[in-house]
């Protein structure tokens, strides 16, 4: 067992059901007394007199986040107005960071989310949040922090759906394999996870991937059982369902959506794989820690068995 699996292990088992909310977000400190509002004293209420309607609005967006995907861009607005509520708290940035994300503005969400932890450095511990972050910095080139990002949240994303914990299990595994053969088994723990936990395409993506991570840590045996057991034709279209593309991106690491491709096709279409290997190796992985993985596998591909010697054939 690896160093991080051992830790996950151990995490999980000691973690106790924390104060979370729907889908793993945290009501905000200055919120947490929000059920019993009205029933606090005058002196209360007239210490924060904006508190109910900053907190009625960090609800309001953070229910149109979690609710639809066309609401999200109400949410930034929505933010603005609570942060001049009560100027200088954390919890309007991280809303207006997960929007911004959640809209394809990973620079901008990226922007929102440091301010948020420049306001409070507890901004982040939140699941949902260090998801976020996570994403934030792989969607913009930050792959460093957002391997370190995602390391830190997975063990505290009990409190997510299944659908979210899956993805980002199965991020966590991509982006940490892209860094290289060091932290490889790491990736591999990660992926076994994600394999368990996601459905449907995800789950087809998570099988592959833990495949490539296996055969590119030397298991090459476990690696060829793993895609026997799971990975059946039609595989090509399951690999550009749009979960799994918007996953990979999540991850700062698309470009090894044509690893996956080539790792899922070399059990039953030689010459597809073989182009695969070849997309791969032209793109920035070219030159990146598994080019040489990659150009084995490319010839490997390319080549066919040899039948087996005529009886009569000239000795």
């Amino acid at each position: 067992m690896s160093a991080y699996a051992l830790a996950i292990v151990t995490f999980v088992a000691a973690q106790a059901a924390g104060s979370q909310g729907a889908l793993g977000a945290a009501r905000p400190a200055e919120c947490g007394m929000q059920e019993g509002f009205k029933a606090a004293n005058k002196w209360e209420r007239a210490k924060e007199p904006n508190l109910q309607s900053y907190c009625s609005l960090l609800a309001s967006g953070t229910a149109k986040l979690v609710n639809a995907a066309a609401l999200a861009k109400d949410v930034p607005a929505i933010a603005d107005e609570a942060d001049k509520l009560l100027p200088g708290r954390a919890a309007p940035s991280v809303l207006k960071g997960r929007a911004l994300l959640r809209l394809g503005k990973a620079a901008e969400a990226l922007a929102a989310l440091e301010e948020a932890r420049k306001r409070d450095d507890r901004a982040l511990d939140d699941p949902v949040a260090l998801l976020a972050w996570a994403r934030a910095n792989a969607r913009t080139g930050h792959h460093d922090e957002a391997a370190t990002a995602y390391r830190a949240a997975l063990p505290r994303t009990s409190a997510l759906s299944a659908p979210e914990r899956s993805a980002a299990s199965f991020e966590a595994g991509m982006i940490v394999m892209a860094q290289g053969p060091n932290v490889v088994d790491d990736a591999v723990a990660m992926l076994r996870q994600a394999r368990r936990e996601a459905q449907d395409a995800l789950q087809l993506a998570s099988v592959v991937g833990l495949a490539l991570a296996l055969d590119r840590s030397g298991q090459k045996g476990e690696a060829k059982a793993v895609l026997a057991e799971r990975v059946r034709e039609g595989v090509k279209p399951m690999l550009k369902d749009p979960r799994v593309v918007d996953a990979l991106a999540d991850a700062g690491v698309a470009q090894e959506s044509e690893a996956l491709l080539g790792m899922a096709l070399e059990p039953t279409d030689a010459a597809g794989a073989r182009e695969a290997w070849r997309r791969f190796l032209e793109g920035p992985s070219g030159k990146g820690p598994w080019a040489e993985h990659a150009r084995t596998h490319e010839g490997a591909a390319g080549t066919k068995p040899k039948a087996p010697a005529s009886k009569d054939a000239p000795r």
